[in-house]
């Protein structure tokens, strides 16, 4: 008989109940936790450094290594790179490792915004890390993989390109996430996935940025500029109408999730 089969009724019930969190360590399970922050944040760190060390890298060592990285193989990349990150701190800090998710999780009342300074600034030193990394390594080729727009490709057009990625990447974010948090295999699957498929029709027309720390790092110590403000602008927007359109496909968050955001009442799932 399995071990399913021997559990009684009342055993069943409670381990329904219990929340994704259940048995994880206090800072998880106690996600508004001010005490732990400093966990949550190295992760937002170190989760985009290792992003932007895998998205930025993939051009430079193409152009080290004369053409032997092929398009296909540097946009699919950070695309793993994210499901993986997701499966191993995703409970931590939440991997969001993109300002444009940090700024949509706490526009939809799922993260309290006085943490949204904290994550934005740990996202941006972690790119920029990733960048000075790449280039004590590499030098300054490939401009550091900073992303810029495509030959033939009006800024404005590479903007509004950038906004559509964003829109579907924080929509599928806000779909699969428990609160503010990426866990779990479909949140892993679906937003790798995504950054994947978006890269690769993409990637020729802007880069398929989608993170303003993923596109200021490189620039930042590549010092090229070009076209700077549509990775800027094109995903904050973007993930703000991914906000807007999350409200129509699921109406507002509930009050007890917004409560938990703002630290007001114990995470249910706790």
């Amino acid at each position: 008989m399995s071990e399913q089969a021997e559990l009684s009724t009342a055993d069943r019930i409670t381990l329904a109940s219990r929340g994704p969190f259940e048995g994880e360590p206090e800072w998880v399970r106690h996600p508004h936790d001010r005490a732990f922050e400093w966990r949550r944040l190295f992760s937002e760190f170190f989760g985009t450094f290792l992003l932007v060390a895998v998205a930025a890298g993939g051009p430079v060592v193409n152009a080290v290594h004369h053409g032997q990285v092929p398009v296909d193989a540097q946009v699919v990349a950070p695309g793993l790179m994210v499901m993986a990150i997701i499966y191993f701190m995703g409970m931590v800090s939440g991997a969001h490792l993109n300002p444009a998710v940090t700024l949509s999780f706490a526009a939809r009342g799922d993260f309290p915004w006085p943490r949204v300074p904290g994550y934005l600034v740990a996202q941006v030193v972690g790119a920029t890390t990733a960048a000075a990394f790449l280039r004590g390594l590499f030098g300054d080729v490939a401009h550091l993989g900073a992303t810029v727009p495509g030959i033939g490709t009006a800024l404005w057009k590479s903007a509004i390109i950038e906004g559509l990625l964003t829109l579907g990447l924080v929509s599928v974010i806000l779909g699969t996430a428990s609160g503010a948090r990426n866990v779990g295999a479909n949140a892993a699957i679906g937003i790798g996935g995504y950054i994947a498929l978006s890269g690769l029709w993409a990637a020729p027309l802007t880069g398929a940025s989608m993170n303003p720390a993923r596109s200021f790092g490189p620039e930042l110590v590549s010092g090229h500029w070009q076209g700077w403000w549509i990775y800027l602008v094109g995903p904050i927007l973007g993930g703000l109408f991914a906000v807007g359109v999350a409200w129509v496909l699921r109406g507002p968050p509930s009050t007890t999730a917004a409560a938990v955001a703002q630290g007001d009442e114990h995470d249910p799932a706790s």
